[in-house]
């Protein structure tokens, strides 16, 4: 891909100014935040190309970002975590959304994984798996769906067996981000098929030296093609008994309490993606000239304009209200599927309407807006689809 977008080079852009910062931005996240913002500018945008052609990241770019305090901000400092709250994490989500990238997994690397580990793991499993996530060393993935169960949890066929000290571990999962470099995965299996959703645990998988293992194809995808999302294929592999994760039978439980917070995740990406591709957009068609005027001067495309803006301003307002709840420890679950559904809604419905006043320029992969249009589809459909999510709110009514 080219590293010019609408004639000028592509960064991590510049933060939209908002009335005031919001509540749960304090002065330690805005400093995180200009740090991930130059972060990726230097170490991630200027290889956008060789990334998408790889399908992942280089090794090197999770340690750096260990390195500069940028992964597992949320998990306590005992743990070589960054003892801080979901506001850190949030701001380096959402410098990464902003650049365009979706290569570097870690947003199910810190916002998911490392807190599974930190909320439900006991504390030898903590000091054994954290501090090498919050450097880099290690690379966390959990692995939810299969082929035939996706957001329907309930019906994976996974299964974990017990054999003395030992989980014996059968099944496949696939669509897994972070799958084809991951050091340790969360598989979700069925240690007691007969009892149905008490019957789902959480097992770590330590994956060097794990006979019966096995990484399957690095998918080939529409968009976010630098993230690694792969197969993984299990055969009579022996996981040891203590890394099992909370109780046995409890892994259900602990998914549905936890998918908020994956939510969540997803729409500070939805939202920061929307604000950096209404920046892209208004600038182009400042410089861009049709019929001897800028093509802003059309009142078609002011109108349009506007109408973005007020999508993108009641989508971040929803967005603050959703993190500020969370901080404070009063989220409930109807508001984070609506959040997740709404604001990737709106993600998807304001890269297509930018993506049009680019004309054929913005089909063209050298412009980031095309990157953003891609990347944005997948937001519909992971951490539970739309049509799931919409189910579920229609429970509480």
């Amino acid at each position: 891909m080219s590293t010019e977008t609408a004639g000028r080079p592509v960064d991590a852009g510049t933060p939209p100014e908002h009335e005031g910062r919001p509540r749960w931005m304090d002065d330690e996240a805005v400093a995180l935040g200009a740090v991930a913002r130059r972060f990726f500018s230097d170490e991630v945008v200027p290889h956008f190309e060789r990334f998408d052609q790889q399908k992942h990241v280089d090794r090197e770019v999770w340690r750096k970002a260990g390195a500069l305090g940028l992964m597992c901000c949320e998990v306590p400092a005992e743990f070589g975590g960054g003892g801080g709250t979901f506001a850190h994490d949030a701001v380096v989500f959402s410098e990464q959304a902003r650049c365009g990238d979706t290569g570097f997994g870690n947003m199910v690397h810190s916002g998911v994984v490392a807190h599974f580990l930190a909320a439900y793991g006991t504390d030898e499993q903590r000091a054994r798996w954290l501090p090498g996530m919050a450097t880099g060393e290690v690379i966390g993935s959990v692995a939810m769906s299969e082929p035939d169960a996706g957001s329907d949890l309930k019906n994976i066929k996974s299964r974990a067996v017990r054999t003395g000290d030992h989980y014996v571990l059968n099944g496949s999962k696939t669509f897994i981000s972070n799958g084809g470099q991951c050091d340790l995965v969360i598989v979700v299996a069925k240690t007691d098929p007969a009892a149905g959703r008490d019957g789902i645990s959480l097992l770590v998988l330590e994956t060097a030296d794990a006979p019966g293992f096995r990484r399957g194809r690095v998918l080939d995808k529409l968009g976010q093609r630098a993230l690694d999302t792969a197969e993984l294929f299990f055969d009579d592999v022996a996981v040891p008994a203590g890394n099992l994760l909370g109780d046995e039978g409890a892994g259900f439980r602990i998914l549905m309490s936890e998918l908020p917070r994956e939510r969540l995740v997803i729409g500070v990406a939805a939202v920061a993606a929307m604000e950096r591709a209404l920046e892209e957009t208004i600038a182009y068609t400042k410089t861009r000239h049709v019929y001897g005027a800028p093509l802003f001067a059309m009142q078609h495309v002011k109108l349009e304009l506007a109408e973005l803006a007020t999508v993108v301003r009641t989508s971040r307002v929803f967005l603050d209200d959703c993190i500020e709840r969370f901080i404070a420890g009063t989220r409930d679950r109807t508001t984070a599927s609506m959040a997740k559904w709404w604001l990737t809604q709106n993600q998807c419905d304001v890269m297509d309407r930018c993506l049009q006043l680019f004309g054929g320029y913005g089909y063209m992969r050298e412009y980031l807006i095309s990157r953003l249009y891609a990347d944005a589809r997948a937001q519909k459909i992971y951490g539970g689809t739309n049509e799931v999510m919409k189910d579920l709110i229609s429970r509480s009514l």
